[in-house]
């Protein structure tokens, strides 16, 4: 037991393990190496962040997809989702209100819908840029070219998420159909990062297939990519997949995770996603507690909030919501912490 300590001291120190390491510490989790690893990750944050906890106003502008992938719930081939997209009055209403209720980043996140073509959105950046001036505009909208990408970051937005899934081409193919390779989803990656956005990547923990050698991988390309924010949640099912009946990935192990990655990039944005406080009551507080200091509740209208089910039960009101502000401060004071009204950019 004491070489697995003295793993999480190294990578505590250095911020680096080799993939066997990275594997030896997953492989060996139990109560004692969690708790060690989540102390050394709070402590690690607090360094730099303090008891801060950023949120970002998140807004689903629309979950048309052209593509397939097979663990998404807003695939292209579910005939059952019933699809929905915001104009950009209702966009710029959404980013109003969250300006009201003190957000001062916005997550734009939807499905790979042509309809948001880089004239349309250039143009909705620079109209909450008007509206909310002192506001960090993020961007969660797929595969893009470089050329798209250079167009957004042109107009002023600040942030781009995009989840590698996987650092594994081979467990990539199990995910998603041919038309889509792990080459591009890289390169995408590369482009957001040479152009300057801040770039956020991530995975699901528990998804089909996925091995401790493909966790291994991906703690290892997060440690070599350098992102400045970074979404992992566990897999959960959605009814109208081909990963239906594919059990759900682990909290535990998520949170487990947040820990080291926090050590692997100490000043990286790390949010306690929604599909972790899905997939447990206490969820998004035990992601803080492990590391995280980022919470993104949900600022879409009310009217589509269950339409954009990425998963099962999604969660999307309630604690969720970015109305229940006030009561997500209280929760997050109860654990001692404190939600600030800031963009929360990075600190270098």
């Amino acid at each position: 037991m004491n070489d697995i300590f003295e793993l999480i001291d190294k990578l505590s120190s250095k911020h680096s393990l080799s993939l066997e390491e990275y594997e030896k510490l997953i492989l060996a989790k139990n109560d004692e190496t969690t708790e060690y690893l989540k102390r050394k990750a709070v402590e690690t944050r607090k360094n730099i962040y303090g008891n801060s906890v950023f949120i970002r106003g998140l807004i689903e502008i629309s979950n048309i997809c052209k593509n397939d992938c097979y663990y998404c719930g807003i695939r292209g081939s579910n005939k059952s989702c019933d699809r929905y997209r915001l104009n950009i009055e209702e966009i710029i209403e959404c980013c109003k209100e969250g300006y009201s209720l003190g957000f001062r980043t916005l997550v734009l996140q939807g499905g790979e819908d042509g309809y948001f073509r880089d004239e349309m959105l250039v143009d909705l950046i620079r109209k909450i840029k008007a509206e909310c001036p002192d506001c960090a505009v993020t961007l969660s909208l797929g595969e893009r070219s470089k050329e798209s990408y250079q167009r957004l970051y042109d107009a002023s937005a600040d942030r781009y998420l995009l989840r590698h899934e996987t650092a594994t081409k081979e467990h990539y193919q199990k995910l998603h159909p041919d038309n889509l390779s792990f080459e591009n989803r890289m390169e995408c990656l590369k482009n957001l990062k040479d152009i300057g956005f801040q770039t956020g990547c991530g995975f699901m923990v528990g998804s089909p297939f996925q091995t401790v050698s493909d966790i291994a991988r991906d703690l290892k390309f997060i440690e070599e990519f350098r992102p400045d924010m970074c979404g992992i949640g566990p897999f959960i099912p959605h009814k109208d997949t081909p990963f239906a009946n594919h059990p759900a990935g682990s909290a535990e192990l998520t949170c487990c995770l947040l820990s080291i990655i926090r050590l692997i990039k100490p000043n990286i944005l790390l949010p306690a996603t929604t599909a972790l406080g899905t997939i447990n009551a206490d969820g998004r507080e035990n992601g803080i507690k492990s590391g995280a200091n980022v919470i993104m509740p949900n600022l879409s209208p009310q009217s589509v909030r269950n339409k954009y089910m990425l998963y099962d039960n999604k969660l999307s009101d309630g604690n969720e919501s970015a109305q229940n502000l006030e009561n997500l401060k209280i929760k997050m004071r109860s654990i001692g912490y404190e939600v600030v009204t800031d963009r929360g950019d990075i600190i270098k």
